[in-house]
C-alpha cells in the first residue's frame, strides 16, 4: 500500500514539475505557474488513474485533455489569464513524447514493424489531446449559450 502511495506521489511532483517547467519555458507569467503545474498534475493523475484501472490510453488520454482544458477555464476566469498558457502547460505530461522517441529509434534501426505500429499510437494519442480539448471548449461554449439564454 505504501508503495501505491508512494508511486502516486512520484507520479504527481514529477508531473508537476514537468507543467509548470514549460510553463517557464513558455514564458508564462510567474503568478501563473503555480496554476499551470496544478493543471497539469490533475490531468497526469486522472490519466495514471484511468489507465490503471484498465481503460485504454486513448480514451485515458481524451478525459484527461478535457479535465485540463475545463482546469485552464478555471483558471483563466480566475486569474485573468489568457487559457492558451494553462493549455499548453497542462497538456505536456500527456504527450506522448517516449512512444515517438521509441518509434523514430525503430525506424532507425530498420525494424519497420514496431515503428509503424509506435507511429499509429502516437498519433491516435495526438489525436485523443486535441479531441478532449476540443470536446470541453464545445461543451462549455454549449453551457455558457443556454446560460445567457435562461438568463432574464
Amino acid at each position: 500500500m505504501n508503495e501505491v502511495i508512494f508511486l502516486i506521489f512520484a507520479q504527481c511532483i514529477t508531473s508537476f514539475i514537468a507543467a509548470a517547467g514549460f510553463g517557464i519555458l513558455f514564458n508564462a507569467p510567474r503568478k501563473a505557474l503555480i496554476q499551470c503545474g496544478l493543471v497539469g498534475m490533475f490531468g497526469w493523475l486522472l490519466y495514471y488513474i484511468l489507465v490503471a484501472e484498465g481503460i485504454d490510453v486513448v480514451p485515458a488520454t481524451v478525459f484527461a485533455a478535457m479535465l485540463v482544458a475545463v482546469l485552464s477555464h478555471v483558471c483563466a476566469k480566475l486569474y485573468r489569464t489568457p487559457i492558451i498558457i494553462f493549455n499548453v502547460s497542462g497538456i505536456i505530461p500527456l504527450v506522448p513524447g517516449g512512444i515517438a522517441y521509441d518509434a523514430m529509434r525503430n525506424f532507425v534501426e530498420n525494424d519497420y514493424f514496431h515503428a509503424v505500429q509506435l507511429s499509429a499510437k502516437v498519433m491516435l494519442l495526438a489525436g485523443s489531446i486535441a479531441i478532449g480539448l476540443m470536446f470541453s471548449e464545445v461543451v462549455n461554449q454549449l453551457f455558457r449559450k443556454s446560460w445567457d439564454w435562461l438568463k432574464p
